[in-house]
């Protein structure tokens, strides 16, 4: 059996680039690999442009979020063509939330001090780069910084349909350090979808800080979709 496809979804302040320790690897070892540029312009677009890339690799697909992204892999992931979803320190509301109302129920992470919102665009500011990447390198801190994708401001308000953990395998890569998305949200919203849990003491961004951590669960959620 060809190996699955690997398509990955960002979150906020980010681009495609975040994944950028982990393509090369998944590619050599003959996976067919596509990362989602979305605009944070809206909820259905990101969504879309994340289907849109399941036309452009053979099936099937793994489908990998981060943060936000999450949120577009539990609606985009609903498509035939995707077999695994995993998780990296992410959202994942249920048919009844959104992105905002799931955050609400935990505490507030310190990283939201630490916002700018301009002309209806959310930026992170330089000051908040330790509660977002705290653990990478001072110089891989300003790449991030310097590739951040400003979300509109309401786009963690807004829904679509469709919950792919209900029906899809599932793993989950938690960061217990992480001051963006909380923990306590990470570990619930895990739980709740029966996913198979990685545990990293990370920032926010594990794919970067702990690639080969995130590798392993990738690696793993493709061999089950090629068992299958």
């Amino acid at each position: 059996m060809t190996k699955p496809s690997i398509v990955f979804a960002h979150g906020l302040w980010a681009d495609g680039s975040c994944f950028g320790k982990l393509i090369p690897a998944l590619q050599a070892e003959g996976h067919e690999v596509l990362a989602s540029q979305h605009g944070l312009d809206s909820l259905a677009t990101d969504v879309a442009c994340v289907t849109a890339c399941f036309g452009r690799v053979p099936g099937p697909v793994v489908l990998v979020g981060h943060s936000y992204g999450g949120t577009l892999i539990t609606h985009a992931g609903t498509d035939p063509r995707v077999a695994a979803l995993v998780y990296i320190a992410a959202l994942a509301p249920a048919a009844d939330e959104t992105s905002q109302s799931q955050i609400a129920k935990f505490p507030t992470t310190q990283v939201f001090d630490h916002i700018d919102a301009p002309a209806g665009r959310v930026w992170l500011k330089p000051s908040g780069l330790t509660h977002f990447a705290g653990d990478l390198p001072e110089a891989e801190q300003k790449l991030v910084y310097a590739t951040q994708g400003a979300p509109v401001a309401d786009l963690l308000t807004q829904k679509v349909d469709g919950t792919a953990w209900t029906s899809k395998p599932s793993w989950y890569i938690l960061a217990s350090k992480d001051q963006t998305v909380h923990p306590d949200l990470q570990h619930f919203v895990s739980e709740r979808m029966n996913a198979t849990v990685t545990e990293v003491p990370s920032s926010h961004v594990p794919m970067l800080s702990k690639p080969d951590v995130v590798l392993d669960v990738i690696r793993k959620a493709a061999n089950a979709v090629t068992a299958k």
